[in-house]
C-alpha cells in the first residue's frame, strides 16, 4: 500500500469517526440528541445539582429564539426531575462539565406536555433545537461554597471601587459606612425620626452607575415610589439606606453589588455592579410588619 493509499484510507477513517460522533442518537424515552463533546470519565449531572451552561435555542435551522452567548449571561438552574419523558431536562442529565450537545424536541409535543399554548413565532410541527455547552456542574454544597468565596472576594473589590469613587468626587469626609458595607452621603438634612421596618414610605430616586450614566428614575415617571420597608420589596441596600434617612432628607446611597443585584445581570445592570442612588424621603407613615418576600426592584424602566 503506497502513501497515497494510506492517506486516503486514513481520511476515510477520520471522516467515518466524525460522522459517527455527531450522528443523531435517541434515548429509550425518545429524546433525539447529538453529542459534540463528551467526557466519559466525568461525573454526570444529577438531580439537585446546580448547572451553568450556554444555550442556543432555535426553531428549525434558521430562527434563533435565544442565544445566551449574545446575552452575555449563561443559564444557571437547579436540575429537577424531567416534566415528561424525552424532555430537555432529561437531556441535561446526560451531560457533565465541559460537555456540549444538541437536543431536538418536537414543538407540538413540548407545549402539549407542559400545558401551555404555543407562541406565535413557533410553527406547529416544527422541531426545536437546544444546543448546550456546560460550563459547570456543582452539588448544592459546592455551589454554596463557591458563592461564599466569590462574595467575599467581590466585597473587597466593591469596597475599593467605592473608596476610589468617594476620593475622586471629594465625598469621603461626608460619607458614612455601615457594617454591611453600604455608604450613605447626606446632602439635605431632614427632620424627626427615621422610618423603621414595616413603615410605608414615599421616595423619589435616581439610579446611576458610578460613571454617572443614569439607568432609572422615579422623577422621569412623574411620581414618587411608594413601598413598605422591611418587607423584602426592594434590594437590601435600599432597605437599609431608607431607614437611615429622616422625612424631607436627601442623600446619596452608594450600594455594593452584594446589597444590590449581586453577580447576575438585571435588566440594564451588569452583574457585580456598584450603584449610586440619589434618594429623597418625601414622607412615611406607620405600617404593620409583613413577612419578607423575594427582593425585586427599584423598578428599572
Amino acid at each position: 500500500m503506497n502513501l497515497k493509499t494510506i492517506g486516503y484510507a486514513m481520511g476515510i477513517t477520520i471522516f467515518t469517526v466524525a460522522c459517527n460522533q455527531y450522528k443523531t442518537q435517541v434515548t429509550d424515552s425518545g429524546l433525539k440528541y447529538q453529542m459534540f463533546e463528551h467526557k466519559e470519565d466525568a461525573r454526570k449531572s444529577k438531580l439537585g445539582d446546580i448547572m451553568s451552561f450556554h444555550l442556543v435555542l432555535k426553531n428549525g435551522t434558521d430562527s434563533t429564539l435565544r442565544d445566551t452567548y449574545k446575552e452575555g449571561n449563561p443559564v444557571k438552574m437547579v436540575l429537577q426531575a424531567p416534566q415528561y419523558k424525552g424532555s430537555f431536562e432529561e437531556g441535561l442529565t446526560l451531560l457533565a462539565a465541559g460537555d456540549s450537545a444538541k437536543f431536538l424536541i418536537n414543538a407540538d409535543t413540548l407545549f402539549a406536555k407542559i400545558g401551555q399554548p404555543m407562541p406565535p413565532m413557533i410553527k406547529k410541527g416544527s422541531e426545536l433545537s437546544f444546543t448546550v455547552k456546560v460550563l459547570s456542574v456543582l452539588t448544592s454544597e459546592e455551589f454554596q461554597k463557591q458563592q461564599s468565596e466569590a462574595s467575599g472576594k467581590q466585597k473587597g473589590i466593591d469596597n475599593k471601587t467605592i473608596e476610589d469613587f468617594l476620593a475622586k468626587n471629594n465625598l469621603k469626609a461626608k460619607a458614612r459606612k455601615t457594617a454591611s458595607g453600604l455608604y450613605y452621603v447626606p446632602q439635605v438634612e431632614g427632620s424627626g425620626p427615621s422610618p423603621v421596618s414595616g413603615d410605608n414610605v414615599k421616595v423619589h430616586y435616581t439610579g446611576k452607575f458610578l460613571d454617572g450614566k443614569e439607568f432609572d428614575s422615579s422623577k422621569n415617571q412623574g411620581k414618587p415610589l411608594d413601598l413598605q420597608v422591611g418587607a423584602g420589596m426592594v434590594i437590601p441596600g435600599w432597605e437599609e439606606g431608607i431607614m437611615l434617612m429622616k422625612k424631607g432628607e436627601k442623600g446619596l446611597l452608594i450600594i455594593p453589588s452584594g446589597l444590590a443585584y449581586g453577580p447576575e445581570a438585571y435588566g440594564p445592570i451588569p452583574g457585580n455592579s456598584v450603584l449610586q442612588f440619589e434618594m429623597e424621603l418625601l414622607d412615611f407613615s406607620k405600617g404593620q410588619p409583613q413577612p419578607a418576600g423575594p427582593p425585586v426592584a427599584p423598578p428599572t424602566r
